[in-house]
């Protein structure tokens, strides 16, 4: 989960507890026309991993993370090294001197390789998003924890780099990239530092929410992007790009306009991909009875604004697909305190925050983006424990983790989408979609409560998460002709046979 602490939500609702919906008159029903010409999905769902202790080899998850990593078979995974915890994420943390220089890459290596090795070969979006802290002009130092577990929420200090040529900077990252994909490099003493590793990085993604981080301006990112850009095709030209990685998307326009706008960029910068953020995130107050509107109200104005982006990467960079790499929700008072108290989150919580994603990879289907990331792997007290996937407890998926498995394996690009209504209810979210595997239909449950409902007249194999399957896999079963009974914020996928 990349976001600053205090979390700044991206939209925030107050929490007001609304009436149960009334029993509808009629038995709520899905419609889709079959027979009529759809439009051809281009989304991938996957997911992000973001690097804490609970990542690391030793802890009393690591191989159950790793390994549910792998089952999922998903493309496009984002690997986030991120700030809070710098001896994780940052290869040189301090300066070079005219004797020495700190690059180590002994906590690194372990992270990338279970990464690369869980991945199987499949494409990757790696993002080593924290800038070292001596690269900015600060009025001290910025201290680091003492050991590799230590977290440093103040480790983002600066906004001027000291080099204003931002050489340094591309250099840092070229090296770092050279580290992993061409077996070493050479330092800024001219030694040489070997490795032995010749990954494929075949996206990088440059920094992280440069909305909120280091109070980058638009001019400021777009230059350092650029730089970066430069410095890495160098050692690795196989490398496409992505970009912005926004925390805050329906806020700054501009600065997408300023810097999708090519006159803003050196000559052959390439834009491969944009990149943006959304966190459902209620109040104190609120509970499951009220996240039920909270959450899909929020969505839908996430939603509202992925038009607003997509009206403008169309205008500006029309060859730019669209990864929107960070889809997930944070309960109130994250990112919680490392050796406190765990946060009390109840069971239907995963729940509802499976279905809200769920729902927002649906509708990001029919708007044609390309890439829909749940966030993420792994979280836990001190590290956003309501976004993780994995219990940090036990190491067993959650139904965030399920229901994701359920749409890599069911929802793909190239299946065809077609016009899906629901009938009789507004708590229901419905797509059909049809592809050589047969016809199938997404259902999300939006409601806190149980729902019956009507499906088209098929033979129907119907594979279900909620909160009867707790950590459990998917519940298949035989359907039918339906009717289908969904729990509440139920995901269910079905497919004809």
């Amino acid at each position: 989960m990349t976001k600053l602490a205090p979390v700044v939500a991206l939209f925030v609702v107050a929490a007001v507890r609304l009436p149960a919906e009334p029993e509808p008159v009629h038995q709520p029903e899905i419609v889709v026309s079959w027979d009529k010409p759809g439009t051809v999905s281009r989304t991938t769902p996957t997911l992000q991993i973001v690097v804490n202790p609970m990542t690391r080899p030793g802890s009393p998850i690591h191989d159950a993370t790793f390994a549910a990593l792998k089952a999922l078979h998903a493309d496009h995974v984002r690997f986030v090294p991120w700030f809070p915890y710098p001896r994780l994420g940052v290869a040189e943390l301090e300066p070079p001197t005219a004797t020495t220089t700190a690059w180590d890459f002994a906590l690194l290596d372990p992270l990338v390789r279970d990464f690369m090795e869980a991945c199987a070969g499949r494409p990757t979006v790696m993002n080593f998003s924290t800038i070292p802290a001596w690269l900015f002009r600060t009025d001290q130092p910025v201290p680091l924890p003492a050991s590799a577990d230590g977290l440093a929420w103040d480790y983002n200090q600066g906004s001027e780099l000291r080099d204003p040529t931002l050489k340094e900077l591309g250099d840092y990252y070229a090296r770092l990239v050279g580290w992993y994909v061409n077996g070493g490099f050479t330092d800024e003493l001219g030694r040489r530092h070997e490795s032995g590793h010749h990954f494929e990085f075949p996206v990088w993604e440059v920094l992280n929410e440069a909305d909120f981080e280091h109070n980058t301006t638009a001019e400021q990112y777009t230059q350092r992007y650029d730089a970066i850009v430069t410095a890495i095709r160098r050692v690795s030209p196989r490398t496409r790009f992505m970009a912005l990685a926004l925390g805050d998307p329906s806020h700054h326009g501009a600065l997408i306009e300023y810097f999708l706008d090519p006159a803003h960029h050196q000559p052959g910068i390439p834009i491969d991909y944009l990149s943006y953020h959304f966190y459902a995130t209620p109040v104190s107050t609120e509970s499951p009875d009220t996240w039920q509107y909270t959450f899909f109200d929020q969505a839908d104005r996430f939603l509202a604004t992925a038009r607003y982006v997509e009206l403008i990467r169309r205008r500006l960079a029309p060859a730019t697909q669209s990864d929107l790499d960070e889809i997930g929700s944070i309960l109130p008072g994250e990112p919680g305190t490392l050796g406190g108290p765990p946060p009390a989150i109840p069971d239907v919580y995963w729940n509802a925050s499976a279905a809200a994603y769920a729902y927002v990879f649906g509708n990001l289907q029919q708007l044609g983006i390309e890439y829909v990331g749940e966030s993420q792997l792994v979280g836990y007290p001190s590290q956003y424990p309501s976004v993780t996937m994995i219990d940090w407890k036990n190491g067993r998926p959650n139904a965030r983790y399920w229901v994701l498995k359920l749409l890599v394996e069911r929802c793909q690009p190239g299946d065809t989408l077609l016009i899906t209504g629901s009938l009789w209810s507004d708590a229901l979210f419905a797509q059909g979609f049809s592809s050589p595997r047969g016809k199938g239909l997404l259902i999300v449950n939006k409601r806190n409560r149980p729902i019956d409902v009507a499906v088209p007249k098929f033979d129907w194999d119907a594979e279900v998460v909620d909160p009867t399957t707790g950590e459990a896999p998917p519940r298949a079963s035989h359907l039918g002709a339906g009717p289908l009974h969904l729990e509440p914020f139920a995901v269910a996928v079905l497919s004809t046979r």
